[in-house]
């Protein structure tokens, strides 16, 4: 009987997972120990396991070959030398906030294109002024939108700006999906793209190649007029290079979920810039269906890790993503 072991901390939803896969698959001996030390001792001779492997748990795993991680982005220091190396295959549920992060994403593009900071800046003063917005208006339906990443995220985020009359740009290493109305690139060519963007998305993960991407030298690059959105993760973007970025009106503003640091400082001169809008890493918060799909892919792999069929959303180690 294959060994599945759902790493600590636990927590309602890593219990209510376990209960789930051994109801469903008993043909797995399913533990959930609570304590670091239990879980070494569980690890020894486990054929899978869900959540994060500690380098001290990894080095006494000798079964171990299917390690699925909980998060498309996890946290950083989830991959290490000895995980990347070890032959073990990785999967996550990278798909699933297709839908939600995408409609977070158009909340904050269609909020900047139409200056709605400057607006809720004179509500809060109880000012009534038609020209409050100090930023040009941005006709949708000439603009560009260059999406970095075009995955899960990414490929619904274009196919929302397409419906919207945009030009869509998208870079993308491994495309996953054919996208007729997307001009895909490879992220080499990002500095020749950016000039030609009125909103820059990116959805990317953070990875040894994308930590910083986003600094004063790429801000730069793009129009006085746009805008930067980052929905992926905050290491993608120096974030003091973006706050100086909008104050020196290099661009025009940014709509953000994401911070290089979180919580982000409260004396950090983002909050006080205008032409920002900034969410608390929540756009995928109390979106009820999610967790379902988490369970829904990993159920999947369980039952193609039985069959020793090919598993689902593998991740390239090597890669962190």
């Amino acid at each position: 009987m294959p060994k599945f072991v759902f790493m600590p901390p636990q927590d309602d939803l890593r219990r209510a997972f376990a209960i789930r896969l051994s109801d469903d698959l008993p043909e797995y001996d399913v533990l959930s120990p609570e304590t670091d030390e239990d879980a070494i001792e569980a690890i020894r001779d486990a054929d899978a396991a869900f959540g994060w492997i500690p380098p001290d748990a990894l080095a006494v795993a000798k079964k171990l070959a299917w390690l699925h991680n909980p998060d498309a982005g996890p946290f950083f220091g989830y991959y290490y030398r000895e995980l990347t190396e070890h032959p073990l295959a990785i999967t996550n549920p990278r798909g699933i906030y297709f839908d939600h992060i995408s409609h977070h994403i158009l909340m904050f593009l269609l909020a900047l294109a139409r200056g709605l900071p400057w607006y809720m800046d004179a509500q809060r003063r109880r000012v009534w002024d038609k020209n409050a917005r100090k930023s040009p208006y941005i006709d949708l339906a000439g603009a560009t939108a260059l999406i970095n990443g075009v995955g899960g995220i990414g490929h619904e985020t274009a196919r929302l700006c397409n419906e919207l009359g945009m030009t869509v740009i998208g870079i993308e290493p491994r495309p996953e999906y054919k996208l007729s109305y997307v001009e895909f690139h490879t992220p080499d060519e990002i500095d020749a793209l950016l000039p030609l963007a009125d909103f820059v998305i990116t959805t990317v993960p953070h990875t040894p190649e994308t930590e910083g991407m986003f600094d004063a030298r790429r801000f730069a690059l793009m129009k006085p007029s746009a805008y930067f959105i980052n929905i992926g993760r905050g290491k993608v973007c120096k974030i003091d290079d973006l706050a100086n970025a909008i104050e020196s009106g290099t661009i025009a503003g940014a709509g953000l979920d994401v911070f290089e640091q979180e919580p982000l400082p409260s004396d950090h001169k983002l909050w006080s810039l205008p032409n920002v809008l900034m969410t608390p890493h929540i756009a995928v918060r109390d979106a009820g269906n999610i967790n379902e799909r988490r369970f829904e892919i990993l159920i999947d792999n369980a039952r193609r890790f039985l069959a020793g069929e090919e598993l689902t959303n593998v991740v390239d180690k090597s890669k962190w993503y």
